[in-house]
């Protein structure tokens, strides 16, 4: 664990919008974390309904309008697929930021979106992926798809390169208290949780 893996504050709030799942059907967790004046909305991927997204965000008081930015953990259209309902965002990768009509190149690495959110590249799921590390009063939380759900899986089935994918839970799981996974629930890490 480095200080590259801390935000510089953790005074975010973290509200879970949809909770994911694979199975017959596919959806992603898609969250929405408010640091100052930064609105922030992380993988608006595939869902039941745009509805599933907005009316939790609309019960918030948050206009889609008012999303700052939108950060995608990788390319997967089950976790991409949604990001145009917030037409004032600009939306992070792991190698840029765009808004309107500019691309502006950059590594995820050590990005800081707000004080409290902070991009970290952690490939292995796809080469792409990057985990948002999200300072709150309770604890770093991990938004990351190196874990599906609480169970793992053990071995990520689609994955890349799994010696980069351990690696990466391994440096999340030194960091985070609570992890949110890219198609299931919050958990709290434990002696269980996949590594």
């Amino acid at each position: 664990m480095t200080e590259r893996d801390h935000p510089t504050a953790g005074q975010a709030e973290v509200h879970i919008l949809f909770t994911g799942y694979v199975g017959d059907h596919v959806a992603s967790t898609v969250a929405y974390v408010r640091d100052g004046a930064a609105r922030v909305v992380i993988d608006p991927g595939m869902v039941p309904s745009q509805r599933a997204i907005l009316d939790p965000l609309l019960a918030l008081g948050e206009s889609p309008a008012a999303i700052t930015d939108v950060i995608l953990s990788h390319h997967h259209p089950d976790h991409t697929l949604n990001a145009a309902l917030f037409p004032n965002a600009r939306v992070h990768d792991h190698w840029a930021i765009y808004h309107g009509d500019i691309w502006e190149s950059r590594p995820a690495e050590g990005y800081q979106v707000s004080p409290s959110i902070l991009l970290i590249e952690t490939p292995g799921h796809t080469r792409e992926d990057i985990t948002t590390l999200v300072g709150t009063p309770g604890g770093p939380v991990a938004f990351t798809h190196l874990w599906w759900h609480a169970g793992g899986p053990a071995e990520d089935p689609l994955a890349s390169d799994l010696a980069a994918l351990h690696a990466g839970r391994a440096r999340v799981l030194r960091v985070a208290s609570r992890i949110v996974p890219g198609h299931g629930a919050p958990f709290t890490p434990g002696p269980e949780t996949p590594r």
